[in-house]
């Protein structure tokens, strides 16, 4: 009798796990995007020893369904409240053989345009030692209305802004910031790292904020963001610079700092990181995301075993250290590089094959896949606005980003 009990629950709770995986399937496919294809984890857990499709490379993307991309991905019914009922991924700028499109997406909402910078130092960047990279913008209001003309894809024309030397290697960028871009630059050659203030109209007014780590140089600069309710700048500096070709040998630890403008106050938050990269604040200011890419290492190459890792910290309320460091994602494909947030607490990051987008409790919900490695994303009035080096693609998604504006 005990034996027959216990088989009548184990067989009612296989029957209703059936029926909860077959719900969520009927409730996905009556509200998903049409382009969207729903990748059930539980048949991937168990592939078994004849598997043909082993992915050895972390630079191969999973794509089980051998689906043609660009086009989304979903890992949990969850992330159809991301994308929303009709959300696509199209093609909004492109030019072949140029990584115009690489890092630093700042969207300024009253010009509604994205300013971003080409690739510092990498293949098809065209820069280097001596040599600048490029910072260029799209308008967003010329790509909704050519979208609107076309059920295809667009090339929308960038235009090419013009800035003094003391711009050097844009690789980061967050704003606006009491009116002007911040962007941050990996510094080139001999030519210092730096923090800087551009204004976002013409004749693009530069102030170089900071150059220095108490007159010595640092690294090369690669992410920045504001504490949110605060005017107080963070930022990373791993050593890509001198890894790619473009500046001297490091001199500093790979570290992240914090910066107060109003004091000229500098000072490490956190370390121990291989390749200290991306940054993100949660909206409340209580928690911060930093990914660390130490798989690519530049001309070193690609070492499996280091890190493919976003780590999460608290930010302490009275010093802004960053204390409780934890695992919060390992990337399955690349390395995860620029990082940023929605307002229902998600993270999203540019990984090997697209943008691979996380729960608040880790859990890889979904991924904008376009089958090469897109390094950064920025949320504006019309999508999510991803950059992927040769090209600019728009996913018209409902989630909305973090506020990234500093008054």
């Amino acid at each position: 009798m005990t034996w027959g009990n216990s088989s009548s629950t184990m067989m009612i709770s296989a029957l209703s796990a059936i029926l909860d995986i077959a719900f969520a399937a009927v409730s996905y496919a009556t509200v998903s995007p049409p382009g969207a294809v729903y990748i059930d984890p539980l048949l991937y857990n168990v592939v078994g020893a004849n598997y043909t499709a082993w992915r050895n490379l972390s630079t191969v993307g999973f794509n089980p369904t051998n689906t043609a991309p660009p086009f989304i991905q979903v890992f949990d019914p969850s992330f159809l409240d991301v994308i929303g009922p009709s959300a696509t991924i199209r093609l909004i700028a492109s030019n072949p053989g140029f990584a115009f499109a690489h890092e630093a997406p700042i969207y300024v909402p009253n010009l509604n345009s994205v300013f971003f910078a080409s690739n510092a130092g990498g293949a098809l960047g065209y820069s280097g030692w001596y040599n600048n990279s490029v910072v260029s913008m799209i308008n967003m209001t010329e790509v909704d209305a050519a979208l609107v003309s076309t059920t295809g894809n667009v090339n929308i024309q960038v235009q090419t802004l013009h800035l003094p030397d003391t711009v050097q290697m844009v690789n980061g960028g967050t704003g606006p910031y009491k009116g002007d871009l911040l962007f941050i630059a990996s510094g080139r050659a001999l030519l210092p790292p730096s923090i800087v203030r551009i204004n976002p109209s013409p004749p693009y007014d530069t102030t170089v904020l900071l150059d220095n780590f108490l007159g010595r140089q640092f690294n090369s600069l690669n992410d920045i963001k504001i504490l949110p309710g605060t005017d107080i700048i963070f930022f990373t500096d791993p050593t890509y610079g001198w890894l790619n070709g473009f500046r001297p040998e490091p001199m500093l630890p790979s570290q992240v700092y914090r910066f107060d403008p109003s004091t000229g106050q500098v000072r490490v938050v956190a370390d121990q990181f291989v390749h200290p990269n991306g940054i993100a604040f949660t909206a409340d200011g209580k928690s911060v995301f930093i990914t660390d890419t130490g798989v690519s290492g530049g001309f070193l190459g690609t070492d499996q075993t280091l890190p493919a890792t976003i780590y999460q910290f608290d930010v302490d309320p009275r010093t802004q250290s960053f204390t409780n460091r934890r695992v919060f994602a390992y990337s399955d494909s690349g390395a995860p590089d620029g990082i940023q947030l929605d307002t229902m607490g998600n993270v999203y990051s540019g990984c090997g094959e697209g943008i691979h987008v996380w729960n608040a409790e880790g859990g890889l919900i979904g991924k904008f896949y376009v089958n090469s490695t897109a390094a950064q994303m920025i949320f504006t009035k019309s999508g999510l606005v991803i950059l992927d080096e040769e090209a600019i693609y728009l996913a018209n998604i409902q989630a909305q980003g973090v506020d990234l504006i500093t008054l």
